[in-house]
């Protein structure tokens, strides 16, 4: 047989099940949903990912478990959100929530709290973002100026000025880019 055929079957069959993906359904706070979800734009990485890597450190869960308050769990409004998880993850959550007698809901919702310290950081940056953009803006109007000047001296078909057109144009993208990407966190300024 092959090299190739061997480290396939080399693998574990049960590690490669652990990391199959399944649907679960939750019931969380509004709160608790947005919060996962704008760490996971901030930080450019997927929402399972983000799920996965706050559920799966069992040390971590079980310890979050000193912390939560049953009944004022129960006082607020929740609503289902489906997320992808490994199948890791599901049998983390079911195996503590099973031993301390906590719903699963429960567990994942004070774990996804533990993500507010993150998410009040990139506030502060998010404010500090919308402040640098603002001069952005005023470095692109200053380039179209320029822009503007060097076809009035040189003329368009100026070597300097369709290299300058050209920086513009993906200034303009990138400009563009960061707009749409603040956009996105404007969620966080009602955090």
């Amino acid at each position: 047989m092959s090299k190739f055929g061997q480290g396939l079957f080399d693998t574990d069959p049960f590690d490669l099940r652990e990391k199959q993906s399944v649907r679960a359904t939750f019931k969380l706070t509004r709160k608790a949903i947005d919060s996962l979800g704008l760490v996971a734009l901030h930080m450019g990485i997927k929402q399972k990912s983000l799920f996965d890597h706050i559920i799966e450190n069992a040390s971590t869960l079980k310890g979050l478990v000193r912390q939560i308050n049953i009944q004022k769990f129960m006082e607020k409004t929740r609503v289902q959100k489906t997320y992808v998880l490994s199948r890791k993850t599901i049998n983390i959550l079911k195996t503590i929530s099973d031993t301390h007698n906590l719903p699963r809901d429960a567990l994942v919702e004070y774990s996804i709290m533990q993500l507010e310290s993150v998410i009040m950081a990139e506030k502060e940056n998010h404010k500090k973002r919308k402040a640098l953009f603002k001069e952005v803006l005023e470095h692109f109007d200053q380039g179209r100026k320029l822009f503007s000047k060097s076809l009035e001296l040189l003329g368009e078909n100026d070597p300097f000025c369709r290299k300058l057109e050209k920086a513009l144009l993906a200034y303009n993208k990138e400009k563009n880019d960061i707009k749409s990407f603040l956009k996105k966190s404007k969620p966080l300024e009602n955090f």
